[in-house]
């Protein structure tokens, strides 16, 4: 496992009258390799919970395992750093965080402080701007002088440059255009994929990510209210609303397709395009058999 959190709370200002509990009683696995979708409504506890994976917070109770380092409540803690090196967290509005005149100069920083040397950490750039599908000729703007999607990918390449096993990102597509979050997620998903990283992305647009995701955690007043892959979702989706979650418009479309074809043994389909490619092919199927098939609302 990428990631296990046993029994885990987490209170703010635990020894204080105004002592809050964040999280409570947490039981999750991430998988390595894996593309993670954490949801749940405002003051669920996702922000509290991503910085937990990489020491930022340490729990209150229970225990953090993160790739072969181990947190756990009470005791002393291990040193931090290398976990830090191998897990990235790329926080909301990332390009607030960049402060220096040029890309490169913002992209080399990290590495350089982790100990590399100027010419690797410049290597680590250029790679970081090209998985990030991001012109290297870009390394010699000013970040503040990109477009929003722009700035927003090379703040990212900026934790990728650092070579994380485990990238955690917090609402990466926050104010940025349609086109430009689809492009983002599409390139996350590559970096799962191609690369083998293990991403987590906490998101209130489940509709981007839910085609893509290996799994979901969903959190509701603290708690896991879910744990399991988007198929379980599509068979369950009342637990979205139960956590004060809106059911994605892709899955919504799922439901009525999967009721009006009768294809609720398939795999659910929430892309647009392979869902329109399935009902086609249906209403091929249907048109070569004569047209004489129900729909199941009445209608030839």
């Amino acid at each position: 496992m990428a990631i296990q959190l046993q029994q885990v709370s987490y209170t703010y200002a635990d020894r204080s009258m105004w002592r809050q509990t964040a999280l409570h009683d947490i039981n999750l696995h991430i998988a390595e390799g894996s593309l993670t979708g954490i949801a749940g409504a405002t003051g669920s506890g996702k922000s509290t919970l991503l910085q937990l994976f990489n020491g930022i917070l340490k729990p209150t109770e229970g225990t953090v395992q993160v790739l072969d380092v181990t947190i756990t409540a009470g005791e002393k803690s291990p040193r931090l750093l290398p976990l830090r090196r191998r897990v990235g967290l790329v926080f909301q509005f990332p390009e607030q965080q960049m402060f220096e005149d040029t890309v490169e100069k913002d992209l080399i920083f990290g590495p350089l402080n982790f100990g590399l040397s100027l010419e690797e950490a410049k290597d680590r750039a250029r790679q970081a701007m090209t998985a990030m599908g991001l012109d290297l000729a870009l390394l010699e703007r000013n970040p503040f002088r990109l477009s929003g999607g722009q700035m927003r990918k090379a703040a990212i390449a900026s934790v990728l440059a650092m070579d994380p096993d485990i990238v955690v990102l917090d609402e990466p597509t926050a104010t940025l255009d349609p086109v430009s979050r689809a492009e983002l997620i599409a390139l996350l998903e590559r970096l799962c994929r191609e690369q083998g990283r293990t991403i987590v992305i906490v998101t209130h647009r489940m509709d981007e990510l839910l085609p893509y995701a290996d799994q979901w955690a969903l959190l509701k007043g603290g708690e896991l209210a879910f744990q399991g892959s988007g198929r379980e979702l599509a068979a369950d989706p009342a637990i979205l609303e139960r956590c004060g979650l809106r059911v994605p418009q892709s899955l919504r479309y799922w439901q009525a397709a999967a009721k009006r074809f009768g294809l609720e043994n398939e795999p659910p389909l929430l892309t647009a395009e392979g869902l329109a490619e399935r009902i086609a092919a249906l209403l091929r199927e249907r048109g070569n058999n004569g047209g004489a098939e129900e729909t199941g609302d009445g209608h030839e």
